[in-house]
């Protein structure tokens, strides 16, 4: 079956009677200022938008907010949070719960952002297949472009392998008016989804005014790290599936050389972290110390697998890294591999605990950051920014 006619029957029972009228071409060229709507979830990379004020979904809108465009965002919990109406900066968000019967959850939010879109000029859809689906039904209900933000492949998430959803979110990608990806690969695999439409790559970038390099021994002691010793480490996902059994293996192996050596990791996580001597477990840190443990350390490790995540994603932690001035290592998979590719020496294979060693062995004496510049969200914003007017202003004037 064709995807738009599942999409059609899905939905035929979710249309609703908002009333009012939406006044077309209220959106002008010349002042550029446009009215923006944001669908999106509320926890994503083991973070809240909202309470943590973290990463793409948050960042990318609020510098569109700060260009003077008006930013309304609605955002669905999958966790019971406090509903309600949210002010971020220029930004307004509205929180809603999904509740334990997650459908009755999203019909609700399929019902407020239909109120929201009629007052709308664009749809900025992001976080996973089901707000890309909804957004697609909302721009075409009220003839406003939409463009499907995607910040990671979304046929790995639970609800992307399931096969009405899968369909669904492939037509999507094929006929939103623009797509964004979070980096070259995920935009190569879009394109052999059949889209001949506009793909533009939005990599991810930090928040400068956090990330920066500080002093390594102030940040050691606010850490209860040791002051004079060798640390290497990781802050973020530290999960299987992303190789993270590799950098405890490949630890074991340099403790033997170099005994003094110690691993510092705090993040999320869904192993146990073995009891070796030598191994700093800081747990979940708040956004605020995460770029302490970076500049504490004398190596980051960027862990991945090949598989269709590693290959797909640009990790965020890699550009915090970057921006703390820190030596880095990280996994040869996917858009890494292209980031570091005139320093092969940064690069291990995946799941190859020998070559992880040697690569972190290499990084403790050769400590050249040669990053060049570090995007910030801002500067992102504006490339986000320059396509939403280029939709609007195409629109405008083939009214």
């Amino acid at each position: 079956m064709e995807g738009l006619s599942i999409f059609q029957n899905l939905v035929r029972n979710c249309t609703f009677n908002m009333g009012g009228w939406r006044i077309e071409g209220l959106f002008s060229p010349q002042t550029k200022m446009a009215r923006i709507l944001v669908l999106t979830k509320r926890q994503y990379t083991s973070k809240d938008l909202l309470d943590d004020r973290f990463g793409r979904l948050r960042e990318l809108p609020l510098g569109l907010g700060s260009k003077g465009h008006q930013v309304t965002g609605i955002c669905l919990s999958y966790k019971r949070k406090v509903e309600g109406k949210y002010l971020d900066g220029p930004v307004q968000w509205e929180s809603l719960n999904a509740g334990a019967m997650k459908i009755f959850g999203l019909l609700r939010f399929m019902r407020r952002a239909s109120a929201y879109a009629v007052q709308s000029d664009v749809i900025w859809a992001c976080s996973d297949s089901f707000y890309g689906i909804i957004g697609y039904w909302l721009s075409r209900r009220y003839h406003i472009p939409l463009v499907f933000d995607l910040y990671d492949n979304f046929e790995y998430f639970f609800a992307g392998r399931v096969p009405v959803i899968r369909q669904l979110y492939r037509w999507v990608v094929r006929k939103s008016d623009a797509v964004t990806c979070v980096s070259k690969p995920l935009a190569r695999l879009v394109r052999s989804y059949g889209r001949s439409g506009p793909v533009y790559v939005i990599e991810n970038a930090v928040r400068k005014d956090l990330f920066k390099p500080l002093d390594k021994k102030i940040c050691r002691k606010e850490l209860n790290l040791p002051r004079s010793i060798p640390i290497i480490g990781t802050a973020g996902a530290i999960f299987r599936n992303r190789g993270i059994l590799t950098l405890f293996e490949a630890f074991e192996r340099l403790k033997s050389k170099y005994p003094d050596l110690s691993l510092a990791l705090a993040g999320p996580r869904d192993i146990e972290i073995p009891p070796v001597p030598g191994i700093t477990d800081l747990g979940i840190l708040s956004l605020e110390k995460v770029p302490l443990l970076l500049n504490a350390l004398d190596v980051a490790v960027i862990c991945n697998r090949e598989n269709d995540f590693g290959r797909y994603c640009f990790p965020q932690k890699a550009r915090e890294i970057m921006a703390c001035d820190t030596p880095l290592i990280s996994a040869k998979v996917g858009v890494m591999a292209d980031l570091l590719a005139d320093h092969p020496s940064w690069l291990f294979e995946p799941a190859d605990e020998t070559d992880l060693a040697r690569a972190i062995e290499g990084r403790l004496y050769d400590r050249t950051t040669e990053y060049g510049r570090i995007p910030s969200w801002a500067d992102l914003g504006e490339g986000l920014e320059t396509l939403i007017v280029k939709l609007l202003t195409e629109k405008t004037s083939s009214l």
